[in-house]
């Protein structure tokens, strides 16, 4: 069974409209590069032609990725079903046990997950070892450089 993507409403509609721009606007103007570049003459030393072609490669690929994320997808809301457990949606203050260091993040589904803006998803091991977990609890998270401890500060509702 392919996995399910968990998509908030507004992250669908982001896919949706990247789609419609990728088959339309986007489509047509990698089509004109492969036509520009092949007027240039010999295929077989002509760079524009090559960039051009790849180019039109990452665009199919990426279609073909959004297609898959939007023929199995279910949407999710973003608000806590629960106060006092972490669960998708949850806004949660942790604590490096070992540093101190307090850091704020929104458990997401795994096409929302924005590590860099506090955005972390429910498959990666930080949010599978946060699920369910309460506030003063302690969660330990393996990581390359090895296990991490942080301690669950606080649940926020959104």
């Amino acid at each position: 069974m392919a996995k399910q993507f968990k998509l908030t409403p507004k992250r669908l509609q982001d896919l949706q409209d990247e789609l419609t721009y990728l088959k339309t606007v986007r489509e047509k103007e990698v089509a004109e590069q492969i036509k520009e570049a092949r007027s240039f003459g010999d295929l077989s030393e002509n760079s524009e032609y090559d960039e051009a072609k790849n180019e039109q490669g990452k665009l199919y690929s990426r279609i073909a990725e959004i297609e898959a994320v939007l023929n199995n997808y279910v949407v999710i809301e973003e608000k806590p079903t629960s106060d006092t457990a972490v669960n998708l949606g949850s806004q949660v203050t942790v604590q490096d046990v070992e540093t101190g260091d307090k850091e704020e993040y929104r458990i997401v589904g795994s096409q929302e997950a924005d590590p860099m803006n506090g955005r972390i998803s429910e498959d990666s091991p930080f949010g599978k070892a946060l699920i369910g977990k309460e506030v003063g609890e302690e969660v330990e998270v393996d990581a390359p450089m090895g296990v991490l401890h942080y301690k669950l500060l606080e649940i926020h509702k959104r």
